[in-house]
């Protein structure tokens, strides 16, 4: 599914190089659950973010089912990352000013995906994520794992290829968190294909790989 050939990632500063990521070479299978770790600083949610589309490598190649999405132009990665990703964040992304429910069909507008068809599709999210009851509430209304199963639910929608998780229980208590991996889990075992961040080693254990970040190297 997804193929990193010696990426790395830096930002240039006069004529100093202030490096992120370093050769980096990865092998993504379409279904596997890829848990990234590391501590602070060490480059994870940069590579998440390259893997989402959100940012481009310095240099390096990254095939996304043989597409070179190394050689595209802004236009074409939003395609792209629009159309086969998904983004759970930490701190929810929710826009507060909307509803669940129009939180929910957001991106489907973004797709300009017909009335009675989004319509269709954000009922099915509300009831597979048991949010029916709270979908006329406002994101402060909800509780932190109500947010983030409505951003889980906002994410899928669309029904993408790849989910990437940054820390998505970092702001929740622990039952709600639990909640949550489950939640990945379930969708794993159905053919999603998700990476995460996290520094929990119970998370981790969700996952079927861990690879480890250390200054921006891959050390295992």
């Amino acid at each position: 599914m997804i193929r990193l050939r010696e990426v790395t990632k830096y930002y240039s500063t006069g004529y100093v190089k202030t490096f992120v990521l370093r050769n980096i070479r990865l092998d993504i299978a379409e279904g596997e659950f890829l848990t990234i770790m590391g501590p602070s600083g060490a480059g994870k949610s940069t590579l998440l973010h390259i893997l989402g589309m959100l940012d481009t490598p310095s240099e390096g190649e990254y095939y996304f089912y043989d597409q070179p999405v190394h050689t595209f132009k802004e236009k074409m990665l939003t395609e792209l990352h629009k159309h086969q990703i998904g983004f759970v964040f930490q701190s929810y992304h929710l826009i507060d000013d909307l509803t669940v429910y129009e939180n929910l069909e957001t991106p489907l507008l973004y797709k300009k995906i017909k009335g009675s068809e989004r319509k269709s599709l954000v009922a099915e999210a509300l009831d597979r994520f048991h949010m029916v009851a709270k979908k006329d509430l406002f994101p402060h209304q909800l509780s932190g794992g109500q947010q983030q199963r409505t951003a889980v639910a906002r994410a899928l929608i669309t029904k993408p290829r790849l989910i990437l998780a940054d820390e998505p229980t970092g702001n929740l208590n622990s039952k709600e968190g639990k909640e949550i991996m489950e939640m990945f889990a379930e969708l794993n075992a159905g053919g999603t294909t998700i990476v995460q961040v996290t520094h929990s080693e119970q998370n981790a254990a969700y996952g079927r790989r861990t690879i480890r970040l250390l200054d921006g190297w891959i050390q295992s």
